[in-house]
């Protein structure tokens, strides 16, 4: 076991945390999950993984926050961003901070494998044709979220919305193009 490459894999989602790392497994990866960035940032530091599979959004902190954290502690770790909310204002803000590529949801093993090996642009990760008006606002509001620091508060100031108004627009999925 000690010869197979290590892959920290971190999605709050228990049945696909659960297939993805038996399909990584059969792939030739040592697998260690963890449900959340607080459950994975322990075993991140007490072994730094040679590959990452971190989702974006959990249940408390961010997975860019994790992906900041295995950057620092090995900048040779391949990390894939996975994500049901892709934008370009998201997968820009992963790429600065050390993910090797950005996958929106589903992906499946073969396609992570294969990202592990490229290099990002987040512009042809994410957009392949022109978006549509409420993808150009979702992209807009976390991308203004992003530079408040995920404060829905400050972030609704300066859009001039109703704090509950943005609340729910984030509570939705994107619109998909």
């Amino acid at each position: 076991m000690s010869d197979l490459p290590t892959l920290l894999l971190v999605d709050d989602d228990d049945t696909f945390r659960s297939v993805l790392k038996r399909a990584l497994e059969k792939r030739g990866y040592a697998v260690t999950d963890a449900a959340s960035v607080e459950d994975a940032l322990p075993l991140a530091e007490a072994s730094p993984p040679e590959f990452a599979v971190i989702d974006l959004k959990m249940h408390g902190a961010s997975g860019l926050a994790l992906v900041q954290r295995l950057h620092e502690l090995d900048p040779n770790t391949r990390i894939v961003m996975l994500t049901g909310y892709a934008s370009i204002a998201t997968a820009v803000e992963a790429i600065k901070l050390g993910a090797t590529q950005y996958l929106s949801k589903p992906a499946n093993a073969d396609e992570i494998v294969a990202a592990f090996g490229h290099s990002a642009d987040p512009d042809k990760a994410v957009e392949a044709q022109p978006a549509t008006v409420d993808r150009l606002e979702w992209e807009h509001i976390n991308r203004v979220l992003l530079e408040q620091n995920g404060n829905i508060s400050a972030t609704a100031r300066l859009l001039n919305m109703h704090r509950r108004t943005l609340q729910r627009k984030l509570a939705k999925r994107h619109v998909v193009d």
